[in-house]
C-alpha cells in the first residue's frame, strides 16, 4: 500500500462549502469540481480541497437513470422530499444529507498519478483522518452496498465511504463521500427501495441493495461524531505532511467558468431525465 510520503503539494487551496451546500442543489458541487480541474491542471492553480453537503439527494449513475420505471421512481421519491440528479462521473446510486461529508481533492494529472495511484492516495488519507478507528479502514467491494466497488472504504465489514474519481482538463478530482452521523442502513433502505421501484417488474440486472452492509462512523466509533470534527481530522492529516490549506474562494476567471460549468451539468440532466432540475 502506497504511503503519503509523496502528498502531492505543499500549498492547497481550501473551497469549503460544507454549509453553503444545504442552500443549492448537489449540481452546483459538480461544476464547482469541473471548474477547478481545470483550474489545476490549465492555470498553474494550488492544489485544491473542496469540502460539500447537501439537503437529502439521489444522486444517480447514468445507468441508473435507463431502468424501465425510473420517472416513477423519480416522482415517488421528490413527493417523499428527495432531490434526484445524475452526476457527471461514474458508478452507481449514492445517498446524500447534511450527515455525509465530501471531500474532493484536485490536483494535476500526471503521468504518475495513475488511476490507481489516485484512489490509493484518498484510501491514505481517510485512514490517517481516522487513524483511532477501533479496526484497520479497509478497501475492497462490500456486496450489498449501495454503489460498490473495488475502493468501498469499511471498518469490521461496514461501509461507511466510496471513493470515486474524474480526470478533466490536466486535473484529477478524487472524490469520497464519508458517512459521519445517522444511521447507514436507513440511507441504504432509501436506496434499496428507490431501485424496487425504478427497476419494474421485469429488471434482474436491477443492484441488490442490503441495509445492513452500510454504517456511519458515528456507529462504527459508538459516539457521536460530527462533520466538524472529520474536517479538523483532515486538516491535521494536511499538517502532519508539512501541507498548508487555506481558506480560498474562486477567482473571477473561476467565477466566469463556474456559470458556463453549472449550465452544461443542468443541461445533461435534463437531457438524461426529460425535465429541468430545480435550483436551490
Amino acid at each position: 500500500m502506497t504511503s503519503l510520503q509523496t502528498f502531492p503539494g505543499k500549498q492547497w487551496r481550501w473551497l469549503n462549502h460544507s454549509e453553503k451546500g444545504l442552500d443549492y442543489s448537489p449540481l452546483h458541487s459538480f461544476a464547482y469540481d469541473d471548474t477547478l480541474c481545470e483550474s489545476v491542471g490549465k492555470e498553474n492553480s494550488f492544489p485544491i480541497v473542496h469540502t460539500w453537503i447537501h439537503k437529502p439527494t439521489i444522486v444517480l449513475g447514468t445507468l441508473d437513470s435507463r431502468l424501465p420505471s425510473i420517472h416513477r421512481a423519480i416522482e415517488q421519491h421528490n413527493k417523499d422530499g428527495f432531490h434526484i440528479i445524475v452526476r457527471n462521473s461514474g458508478g452507481l446510486a449514492v445517498f446524500l444529507d447534511p450527515g455525509i461529508l465530501n471531500i474532493s481533492l484536485i490536483v494535476k494529472d500526471t503521468k504518475t498519478f495513475t488511476i490507481n495511484a489516485a484512489y490509493t492516495f484518498m484510501w491514505n488519507v481517510v485512514r490517517e483522518m481516522y487513524r483511532d478507528a477501533a479496526k484497520e479502514i479497509l478497501a475492497g467491494e462490500i456486496v450489498g452496498s449501495y454503489c460498490p466497488g473495488n475502493y468501498d472504504l469499511s471498518i469490521g465489514g461496514k461501509k461507511f465511504a466510496g471513493i470515486s474519481q474524474r480526470r478533466l482538463r490536466d486535473g484529477i478530482s478524487i472524490q469520497v463521500y464519508l458517512a459521519i452521523t445517522g444511521i447507514g442502513s436507513e440511507r441504504a433502505e432509501v436506496i434499496r427501495r428507490f431501485y424496487q421501484v425504478a427497476g419494474g417488474e421485469h429488471s434482474p440486472s436491477t443492484p441488490t441493495v442490503k441495509p445492513e452492509s452500510m454504517a456511519s462512523i458515528s456507529e462504527l466509533y459508538n459516539r457521536e461524531m460530527t462533520i466538524a470534527d472529520s474536517e479538523a481530522r483532515m486538516q491535521r492529516v494536511f499538517n502532519d505532511h508539512g501541507s498548508s490549506i487555506t481558506p480560498t474562494r474562486l477567482s473571477s476567471n473561476e467565477e466566469t467558468r463556474f456559470q458556463k460549468r453549472l449550465t452544461l451539468v443542468h443541461a445533461r440532466n435534463k437531457k438524461i431525465l426529460g425535465y429541468e432540475q430545480k435550483t436551490r
